[in-house]
């Protein structure tokens, strides 16, 4: 069995099926990239994976135990961490405050926990801004942060939910190397992610993903000349480009 792997995902919305059957798996240590057109049900698997969703049909396995059906924290506490598309910190609290709120989760004590989000924090990147008011940060530092409250829960597979959406050139090569740091440091890490660049840089499997059903599945080189995926969602200017 695959580290991660899901079966035959069912998810309806008033009759419509946001996502519709969708299997696929991920090995451990890798970074699996998880595009699609806006509306194709990427967003939902992540809820469907966390528990935030229940399923409709379908089966979801980490790590050798069967997760689907388990509450969100339970699914928390297995290893599986995620960040949000809209990020939304505790913004009357520092980043520090933030991150400790998530450390609790592994620790037994406020001691623990504040030395847990100490690492994280530096880990992250984020020890200059940890006494900041987190309501006070621009949208890169909310997006690190939001990255930093999730692996305070020391996650063994992240899901990250467009982590770089609304980054500058700069800011986007910082949080490509933040993200290859997490992996190197031995997390397996999904990644829902419309700019292209990040998922040809960082993945080493791509599924692509339209109308809640997998369209394409290989390297991002195969997934990208994938004609299906041109037609659905990179469209032939992005292929004329590569």
């Amino acid at each position: 069995m695959a580290y991660f792997e899901t079966l035959g995902l069912v998810k309806l919305f008033g009759g419509l099926a946001a996502v519709n059957g969708v299997s696929f798996d991920v090995n451990e240590g890798e970074i699996c990239g998880l595009i699609g057109p806006n509306g194709s049900g990427k967003t939902t698997i992540f809820n469907l994976i966390n528990g935030y969703f229940p399923l409709d049909k379908g089966e979801i396995y980490f790590n050798g135990n069967k997760i689907s059906g388990l509450k969100t924290h339970k699914i928390c506490r297995e290893g599986i961490g995620r960040t949000f598309q809209i990020v939304k910190p505790l913004k009357r609290m520092t980043v520090l405050d933030n991150v400790l709120a998530s450390a609790f989760l592994r620790s037994h004590t406020k001691s623990e926990a504040v030395e847990l989000a100490e690492k994280t924090v530096s880990f992250c990147g984020m020890t200059s801004l940890k006494d900041k008011v987190a309501g006070s940060l621009p949208i890169a530092s909310r997006k690190r942060l939001e990255i930093t409250r999730a692996m305070a829960t020391k996650p063994k597979l992240l899901l990250l939910d467009e982590t770089a959406a609304g980054l500058n050139p700069v800011e986007l090569e910082e949080a490509i190397a933040l993200i290859k740091k997490i992996r190197d440091s031995g997390v397996t890490i999904i990644i829902v992610e419309h700019i292209m660049k990040v998922i040809m840089t960082v993945s080493d499997r791509v599924v692509a993903i339209n109308h809640g059903m997998v369209l394409a599945e290989g390297t991002p080189e195969e997934v990208a000349s994938h004609a299906g995926v041109i037609a659905a969602y990179l469209g032939e200017d992005y292929c004329a480009a590569g």
